[in-house]
Order: C-alpha cells, then structure tokens, then sequence
C-alpha cells in the first residue's frame, strides 16, 4: 500500500514535490496501489517510484519523469503521457488502453503483457522495448522507433505502423493482420510465423528479414524490397506483389 506521507507529498503540489525529492533523493516514492485517477501531474519527477496496481486512469501526465518507476499492474487508460519519459520503468501487465503517449520515450521499458489497445504511440521512442504478448490491437505507432524490439506474439491486428522504425525487432509469431506498415523499416527483423494477412506493406523495406512460415495472405507488398528476405514455406496466395524485389535480384516480381 501506499506510504500516506508520499502520497499527501504528492497531492501538495508540484512545489513541495519537486523540493521534497532534490532533498531527499535516496527515497523512492511508494505509492503502490494509490487512487490517482485524474490528477495532475504534469512535469512531475516520479523516477523510480512504486506506482504498483496504482489506479492512474485518465490522469494528466504530459512530460513527466517515470525513468525506472514500478508501474506493474497499473492502470492508466485513457492517461495523456505526451512526451514523458518511461525509460527502463516497469509496465509489465499495465493497462494503457487508449492512452496517449504521442513522442514518450519507453526505452528499454518492460511492457510484456501490457494492453496498449488504441493506444497513441506516434513519434515515440520504443527501442529495445519488451512487448511480449502486448495487445496493441488498433494502436497508433506511426512513424514510431521500435528497433530491437521484442515483440513475440504480441498482437498488432490493425495497428499503424506506418513508417515505423522495426529494425532488428522480434516479431515472431505476432499477429500483423490488417496492420499498416506502409514505408515501414523492417531490416533483419525476425517475423517467423508472424500474421501479415491482408497487411498493407506498400513500399515497405524488407531487407533481409525472417519471414519463413509467416501469413501473408491477400497482403499488398507493392514495391516492397525484399532482398535476403527468407520466404521459405510463407504464404503468398493472393499477395499483391506488383513491383516487389527479392532476393538479391534487380527485377520486379
């Protein structure tokens, strides 16, 4: 449970907060299990912070500082994170279904297992972010870097990952159906027995990448580049292939 001094800290304001943690930066902030739905915490140094089961739903927390906070079991749906700063913090089975988090930056953060449904992602930065077996179903990732990023069977049905960075990454056995991943980066990333059925890959660059076994059934994979991709055992039946380059060869599909 939370510590009520922390918690009355909390709801003082962001003078006596801020004040609080300069001066006592050896303390990490409990405030497990806290009621915080709503509130307003803009800018506010939450670093290292036990945030365990705490209900944050709806709360304003654009540009705050949550680098290595315990936010496992967490509920923040529908919470504006705009630009806030989750680095190595623990979301592991966290809700964030439908939260905006447009240009935060989740590096290195551990989210296996987390909803992240309808969530914005845009612009933000993910790189070797743990997403195993998130839901991301519907989530707004556009233009988002996901490089190295471990996505096993995380599900990205209808996701928009549109000029998404997913370099490296491990989409093995993700469900990619219907996703948009138009002009997408995809060099060397891992998608054995991934789902990219009716996937919109237009343009996307695959160079190298693993899609032994993957589904890509009726996907649109014009003018995508597939040099070095595997493709052993994939399926293609009805993929749009128009203009397509694979495998090392300079000639259209």
């Amino acid at each position: 449970m939370a510590n009520l001094d922390h918690l009355a800290l909390l709801k003082s304001g962001a003078v006596r907060w801020t004040k609080w943690r300069e001066n006592s930066p050896e303390i990490s902030p409990d405030l497990s299990y806290a009621d915080l739905r709503g509130i307003n915490l803009r800018g506010r140094n939450l670093s290292n912070a036990n945030l365990a089961n705490a209900n944050l739903n709806k709360a304003i927390l654009i540009a705050a500082n949550f680098e290595g906070a315990n936010l496992a079991f967490a509920s923040l749906s529908q919470s504006l994170l705009i630009e806030a700063n989750l680095i190595a913090a623990n979301l592991s089975i966290a809700n964030l279904s439908a939260a905006h988090l447009k240009g935060a930056c989740l590096q290195k953060a551990n989210l296996i297992g987390a909803s992240l449904q309808a969530a914005n992602l845009s612009n933000a930065e993910l790189e070797g972010v743990n997403l195993i077996r998130a839901n991301l179903g519907g989530a707004n990732l556009k233009n988002a870097n996901l490089s190295e990023a471990k996505l096993m069977r995380a599900n990205l049905s209808e996701a928009n990952l549109t000029e998404a960075h997913l370099n490296y990454a491990n989409l093995s056995n993700a469900n990619l159906g219907s996703a948009s991943l138009i002009g997408a980066m995809l060099y060397k990333a891992e998608l054995c027995q991934a789902n990219l059925n009716s996937a919109y890959l237009h343009n996307a660059y695959l160079f190298g990448a693993n899609l032994s076994q993957a589904k890509l059934m009726n996907a649109d994979l014009r003018w995508a580049n597939l040099r070095g991709a595997n493709l052993t055992s994939a399926n293609l039946t009805g993929a749009n292939l128009r203009g397509a380059i694979h495998n090392n060869i300079n000639e259209a599909i």
